[in-house]
């Protein structure tokens, strides 16, 4: 095992106060101070803009976010707009990269591959579509969730009628800060995907996201999810996990 990597899972965390705990504990990463650190949690209700987020992919005003308790937060991450929310595994890795994994392609990849073994733990085969760089993520085919093919994933995402239907089951959206890696991805399990219509995922609007759930597949609570990430962060990072107890980081909160 070449890491040693400190897993905390945080429970339910409004993003606003993730998004200062990671900031804090990259520059504390960067410095030296702390180790390799990954954070499992799941959110309150909240549409995230990327730095490449265009405001009409938003298609819920304040006053319907407001009703429906959803909030909105600008985010340094790479990508356009997501949502997250209860019932969804959001996995925040703060690994530096550094010196033999500096490949934000590889890196981006690995995190595909931990949510493609969590996919596989309940039965759903899932995997990345070659081929369009705009479709990043882990992407399943509803009409067969049992069923992959990077072949047929590919000839569905140029629309050609082969009974294979996208739906995308993980987003990723990473930043880096000398080779520190902030923010992850984020794994359906549960989650209610009627609030993915306030948005255009991802700036995709021609393929739909689903979830364990929608694929008739019963969820464990997220707290399990995180519990069954662990083993895929360990392989796919050829690490050493230590569940760790978050009152550690509450210098950091």
């Amino acid at each position: 095992m070449g890491r040693e990597i400190d897993a905390y899972w945080l429970g339910r965390i409004s993003y606003d106060r993730a998004h200062a705990l990671q900031e804090r504990l990259v520059e504390a990463r960067v410095k030296k101070e702390i180790g390799d650190t990954l954070l499992l949690l799941e959110h309150d209700s909240v549409i995230t803009l990327g730095r490449g987020a265009k405001s009409e992919n938003v298609l819920a005003g304040e006053d319907q976010r407001r009703e429906l308790g959803v909030d909105l937060f600008e985010t340094g991450r790479g990508g356009d707009v997501t949502f997250h929310g209860p019932g969804q595994l959001v996995a925040y890795p703060i690994i530096d990269l550094k010196p033999d994994r500096c490949d934000v392609r590889k890196y981006v990849r690995d995190l595909a591959e931990v949510m493609i073994g969590i996919a596989r733990d309940h039965g759903v085969a899932a995997g990345v579509v070659p081929g369009d760089a705009k479709l990043i993520g882990v992407w399943t085919n509803t009409n067969d969730p049992k069923n992959w093919s990077d072949e047929r994933a590919e000839a569905a995402a140029r629309f050609e009628p082969n009974g294979f239907q996208l739906g995308k089951i993980g987003a990723i959206g990473v930043r880096l800060s000398r080779w520190v890696t902030m923010h992850g991805f984020a794994f359906n399990g549960a989650t209610d995907l009627s609030n993915f219509n306030l948005i255009v995922p991802c700036g995709i609007q021609r393929h739909g996201v689903t979830s364990l759930r929608a694929l008739g597949i019963e969820s464990p609570p997220v707290e399990k999810l995180a519990q069954q990430s662990l083993a895929h962060f360990e392989r796919i990072f050829d690490s050493k996990l230590h569940e760790a107890d978050p009152g550690v980081l509450s210098s950091f909160m």
